[in-house]
């Protein structure tokens, strides 16, 4: 039997990040960004949710923080499939087989 979670549960990983790793260390999106060497405007769309986290990314995560990328990553695919579930309805397949 599967196991269904709610997809209030699929948090957003840049949210996520914002919340429990950049806001404690007391970093601006400016110094988080300078730390991981990555652009400003790549580290304020990711924690702003206006952009998954990448595997790349992950792994920049993994390296300054001492994160799971696989954590990060199961974040990612978790909050875009529920995204996609909610709408589920208006995607148009025909059914293949029994």
């Amino acid at each position: 039997m599967a196991i269904t979670l709610h997809s209030r549960f699929a948090v957003h990983p840049g949210a996520w990040l914002r919340a429990e790793v950049i806001d404690p260390h007391g970093l601006s999106v400016t110094d988080a960004a300078a730390k991981l060497h990555v652009t400003r405007q790549a580290m304020s769309n990711l924690l702003g949710a206006r952009a998954g986290v990448s595997a790349e990314m992950a792994i920049r995560f993994e390296k300054a923080f001492g994160l799971s990328a696989d954590t990060l990553m199961r974040m990612q695919a978790a909050h875009d499939l529920a995204a996609v579930r909610a709408r589920a309805g208006e995607i148009d397949v025909e059914r293949v087989g029994a």
